[in-house]
């Protein structure tokens, strides 16, 4: 009788503990992105609205560009990472917790399948995070380490930048609603059409390798949190800390070589659009950086093609959060969204040309 109980018991308790660990992670995301972004938000948009900008362009002045050397790549990494590491902090916080606290069988049957709904639920639930494709990184590789597919994955991460809603409110008031609804257009089909393809370039599983990793999954979520939750962000730290680090030092050093300052007649050309476009897929920018970015190269003569470039490819993607991925998912995942993201931001910067 009693073995009867105890086989009565143990899903219940098995289930009330789920539930408990799935409101400590809200609730540690709630608090951690009020913090980090949701307050400071608020005062931002305020600020913009007031005074229609948001501060100055992380990259300094365009006409005093430092050249390339190892105190400017320090210089831009300190101005860099004063910036994002309170949200730095946090996504790594949020990609070891999501791989402890929240059911693997859930985030499988939910985000762990390659059709549409999947990528269109990560992406939407993307929007509330607002953070750099950095910082949103080390959570997109704890979904990945949890089997959510590379289309939701990618969503997730894609769509915390391209879609932030605080950008695209900044962006209203200190440019023009013309670029939020460029910005909009290209960042929708980038996070839910670019994101859903991208799983074509990934192994496919079949019905019962699915069924195995749930099995694996539960079998896995009965050892001890203390020691799941210390294997998830140790492995994190070790290897995305360093490699952070390194890239944004290599990419602070070169950046006068992805944006050299040119004058106004060919700021508007073709090869200005290519150009940008390539250059803001490698380069590394805080959450809404490109906004002053893209206001202080205007006032030296960047057209609106060239702007409309960098108005996708600087917050999508870039070579440190390409790498900081780089172990979750498929090379060729990667090369094809790094070529999507230059492919649309060449098409976004035509668009600008006429209405920017």
């Amino acid at each position: 009788m009693a073995e009867v109980n105890h086989s009565i018991s143990s899903p219940q308790a098995h289930q009330k503990r789920t539930v408990v660990y799935v409101f400590m992670f809200l609730l540690i995301t709630i608090i951690g992105l009020t913090y980090v972004k949701w307050y400071p938000y608020y005062n931002k948009t305020i600020l913009a609205s007031a005074t229609h900008s948001i501060g100055a362009s992380i990259l300094g002045d365009n006409a005093d560009m430092p050249s390339v050397s190892w105190s400017s790549a320090l210089s831009y990494a300190l101005a860099y990472f004063n910036s994002v590491w309170e949200a730095a902090v946090l996504g790594i916080l949020l990609g070891s917790l999501i791989q402890v606290l929240l059911p693997a069988n859930w985030l499988l049957k939910v985000l762990g399948k390659t059709s549409f709904g999947s990528t269109a639920v990560a992406g939407l639930a993307s929007l509330p995070g607002m953070m750099c494709t950095c910082c949103a990184a080390p959570i997109a590789v704890g979904m990945r380490k949890k089997n959510v597919s590379v289309g939701a994955s990618l969503a997730f991460w894609i769509g915390n930048p391209t879609l932030n809603p605080a950008t695209l409110i900044f962006m209203t008031f200190v440019l023009s609603w013309k670029f939020t609804v460029l910005r909009l257009i290209f960042g929708i089909i980038l996070t839910f059409g670019v994101s859903y393809l991208a799983n074509r370039y990934a192994p496919q599983g079949n019905s019962a390798d699915f069924n195995k990793m749930i099995e694996k999954a539960e079998t896995e979520e009965k050892s001890s949190f203390a020691k799941r939750w210390m294997k998830s962000i140790g492995n994190m730290i070790l290897y995305i800390v360093p490699m952070y680090v390194l890239s944004v030092l290599i990419i602070g050093a070169v950046r006068v070589w992805l944006f050299p300052h040119i004058g106004e007649a060919a700021g508007n050309s073709l090869l200005a659009i290519i150009g940008f476009a390539i250059a803001g897929m490698l380069f590394v920018i805080p959450t809404a950086a490109e906004i002053p970015i893209i206001q202080t190269f205007m006032s030296f003569g960047l057209g609106g093609g060239a702007a409309g470039a960098l108005l996708l490819a600087l917050p999508s993607v870039s070579l440190p959060s390409l790498l900081l991925v780089g172990r979750s998912f498929p090379k060729k995942v990667l090369f094809f969204v790094a070529g999507a993201v230059v492919i649309l931001s060449i098409i976004s910067g035509i668009a600008g040309l006429f209405i920017l």
